[in-house]
């Protein structure tokens, strides 16, 4: 998982907590949000609303914000066309946080509500590479990859909700559950420039174009740029500063083109009491119109709460992951929660992001110092791609650092001890000749670790069971 915008509790602690102390005691709680929920049960209903439609209200701003360009631009790009990174980000990069150092993207929005598009992704030729497919509400309907389709030529139709028809002979089907598709393609790359061309070279050979226009020429349209839309503001904020009966509208006229499950009807029943129903427009006279400021921040305070109490999430040696990602069935808490730290998480089967933000003694990380991470004899994260433990400042972007390393893993060719052990070095200055194959440069100033593990292993060892789990990183003492 992406762990992004993560100062996860910073700015609204005390009253994610008296948010939480609400939701499990609300007659005996006393507090500062006391005025808030004189409403009583509605009040509740709609912030239970507020954080069911979280995610696909997050990934509409998202959309609008990423395809609001005439032609591929960067990290945007129009509606219908692949967004091809060539290079990794390096510390001047400020786009998005947390960002990679492992894999170029080859991404795109698609609206498969009107007619089928057709994804074409070319012989891997056995490289290490996935595309998950996500709908409107985060969930990975589908992911092709090395791992679940191998890696030669495959085509695929992803086709809307309620779509019957006939598919061109050696096109497979995938069905989306919504209209909005996000395609978040990931492709593995060493970084040298000879893998960079190799992988230029597939991301060029991937094809994206309407089923309407299969065996035909084609050339997408240009973008549609809308000078309304909000291209500064960051979207969890866009979000954040909607009112209720802003943010319930919106949530209604997407819930028109991308349909909730059939396993939400329950949920969804409650919330006609509110006015919100779907398939028809938001009636906000149903709304008490004293909610409509104070329902966001309640909301979202019950949505970052779950880092700290949330059962998917795993803490083991001050590191810290969420196990249920990419799937998320009626957990709508666990939902909204990757959403908002992580938007386009994999599926665990597929990727693992284990995050430490302090080191096993619960102190913050600084570069001044030292720090060990040991993994015993035979012991490295078990995966069946690959791995990385990547450097980050203290607003998770990359670190400039003498070597340019922003990440380590076995690409750096790791020494082992003696006796079969491998240590990383953590610390701001070189740990010596002898060592800096082993070494992940950090600043002067506090930072933050994230473990990346794409395609885990399900059997023992395991961190999807728990049979493995990443070592702890110790500060070393001074000498």
């Amino acid at each position: 998982m992406n762990m992004t915008r993560r100062n996860l509790l910073s700015g609204s602690l005390g009253s994610a907590i008296s948010a939480l102390a609400l939701s499990v005691g609300r007659a005996d709680y006393d507090g500062p949000l006391l005025s808030a929920v004189e409403g009583g049960e509605d009040f509740w209903l709609a912030t239970d609303a507020y954080v069911f439609g979280y995610p696909l209200v997050t990934m509409e701003v998202t959309r609008r914000v990423m395809t609001n360009v005439a032609s591929v631009e960067g990290t945007r790009g129009p509606m219908g066309q692949f967004i091809k990174l060539r290079t990794y980000p390096d510390a001047s990069f400020r786009d998005v946080t947390a960002p990679n150092a492992d894999t170029l993207y080859t991404s795109a929005w698609i609206d498969v509500g009107d007619e089928p598009w057709v994804v074409g992704i070319p012989d891997m030729k056995d490289r290490y590479f996935l595309f998950p497919m996500l709908d409107g509400w985060t969930n990975v309907f589908q992911v092709p990859g090395k791992r679940t389709t191998g890696t030669r030529a495959q085509t695929y139709a992803i086709t809307g909700p309620g779509w019957k028809g006939k598919l061109p002979a050696g096109v497979k089907e995938y069905k989306s559950p919504t209209s909005i598709v996000w395609i978040l393609g990931r492709i593995y790359c060493t970084g040298t420039p000879e893998d960079y061309a190799a992988v230029h070279a597939a991301q060029d050979e991937c094809k994206l174009f309407p089923l309407s226009a299969y065996g035909k020429s084609y050339t997408p349209p240009a973008g549609k740029v809308d000078s309304a839309i909000d291209m500064t503001t960051a979207v969890r904020e866009q979000v954040n500063r909607m009112d209720a009966v802003a943010y319930f509208s919106l949530l209604a006229q997407l819930m028109k083109r991308n349909p909730p499950a059939a396993a939400d009807a329950p949920e969804l029943a409650k919330f006609a009491k509110i006015g919100l129903v779907p398939g028809k427009d938001f009636d906000a006279s149903k709304l008490d119109a004293d909610f409509a400021k104070r329902i966001p921040q309640v909301g979202f305070d019950r949505i970052m709460i779950q880092f700290k109490v949330n059962k998917a999430i795993r803490n083991t040696n001050g590191w810290a992951f969420d196990t249920e990602t990419g799937v998320y069935g009626t957990d709508y808490l666990n939902r909204a929660l990757v959403t908002a730290i992580g938007l386009g998480a994999n599926r665990i089967q597929d990727a693992c992001y284990p995050t430490s933000q302090k080191d096993v003694d619960s102190k913050d990380y600084v570069g001044s110092n030292k720090y060990v991470m040991r993994f015993p004899k035979g012991q490295l994260p078990p995966v069946g791609g690959f791995w990385s433990l990547t450097m980050y400042d203290e607003k998770y972007f990359f670190v400039a650092n003498p070597i340019n390393r922003y990440s380590i893993s076995a690409r750096q060719n790791l020494k082992p001890n003696p006796d079969g052990t491998i240590d990383l070095y953590i610390q701001k200055d070189s740990p010596g000749a002898d060592k800096e194959s082993n070494w992940l440069p950090a600043p002067a100033g506090k930072f933050v670790l994230m473990l990346r593990m794409y395609w885990p292993n399900e059997k023992a060892p395991s961190i999807i069971n728990g049979s493995w789990s990443p070592p702890a990183v110790r500060r070393v003492a001074s000498s």
